[in-house]
């Protein structure tokens, strides 16, 4: 284990870029330096040339990489610092499993892959998985395969820490909200039961810029999301913690490939009880100052 201060300052250098971008390089609130310090980033005892019956691992072995697609633009959970390292929660699930595939960190090849390509470029083998804030469900289920949830999300609302007057979504009467355009979180905060002033930006940077000059009162989307721009700025923000949606994070991957399916199981299963999805989360997310809650395992199998 060690912790990456190279990647965690560039991951800073990057936030602060295209917070600035947004503001027009104006001072303000989101331009200051954000004290969630350094990203963790473990290491994990890679296995000897593990015997699983997987045309995708197979694949991968014979090119003796193995091919990532994560998200970029997510601080502490899936994020791209200027010397393009990756650091964040979701890589180290991403870096535990490929341990256990037989690949070390050297081995990983890191792919940035928007969310509305994802079914597309696992199904074409354009990467071997996926983890970047990948919610299973049905219609997806359809099209891939999932190992999980090692994570379960929710929808809920970041604030500035000195708020109290928000507790939930019940409380937003009046309140300005901010989101995505078309983000699901903004659509269930626009129901008139909640009485919330909504606003949609293209980023969510902008939207936590927003709330650091308080333009708005909240910014909504999943709370892993949100815990990572918490743990950014952890005496200026949090996250409110009372969920009103359910948001199963899964490791996504070619549909028929079962044998790698029972293999990342069985790797989210190991690292979760051995302690260093723990100690991940630890050093990501909950530096947010979000408790920790342990997935449930066993782990769904087909």
């Amino acid at each position: 284990m060690r912790i990456r201060k190279t990647a965690a300052a560039g991951a800073v250098v990057l936030a602060l870029a295209a917070t600035a971008t947004a503001c027009g390089g104006d001072s303000g609130a989101a331009g200051d330096k954000p004290a969630g310090g350094d990203v963790f980033s473990g290491k994990y005892k890679v296995a000897s040339a593990p015997k699983i019956d997987s045309p995708v691992l197979k694949k991968a072995q014979k090119a003796k990489k193995i091919v990532i697609g994560v998200k970029a633009d997510q601080p502490f959970l899936g994020f791209k610092d200027t010397t393009g390292k990756y650091s964040g929660f979701d890589i180290e699930i991403a870096k535990m499993v490929a341990a256990d595939l037989g690949f070390s960190e050297k081995q990983i090849e890191f792919k940035t892959i928007d969310s509305n390509v994802r079914e597309t470029t696992i199904s074409n083998g354009q990467v071997d998985y996926y983890v970047g804030t990948y919610t299973i469900n049905d219609e997806r289920k359809k099209q891939v395969g999932f190992a999980g949830p090692y994570y379960t999300a929710g929808a809920d609302l970041l604030v500035r820490k000195d708020d109290k007057a928000i507790t939930g979504p019940d409380t937003l009467k009046g309140k300005k909200v901010c989101s995505i355009v078309g983000s699901t979180p903004l659509q269930e905060i626009k129901k008139k039961k909640y009485g919330a002033d909504t606003s949609e930006q293209s980023k969510y940077s902008d939207c936590v810029k927003n709330l650091l000059d308080g333009q708005v009162d909240a910014v909504t989307t999943d709370d892993a999301i949100l815990k990572g721009y918490a743990a950014q700025r952890p005496e200026k923000l949090r996250v409110v913690g009372k969920s009103f949606t359910k948001e199963p994070y899964g490791v996504g991957m070619n549909k028929d490939d079962k044998a790698l399916r029972n293999a990342i199981t069985d790797a989210l299963e190991a690292h979760i009880k051995n302690g260093d999805y723990k100690k991940a989360y630890d050093g990501t997310l909950g530096k947010s100052g979000s408790k920790f809650v342990a997935p449930e395992t066993p782990l769904p199998r087909d």
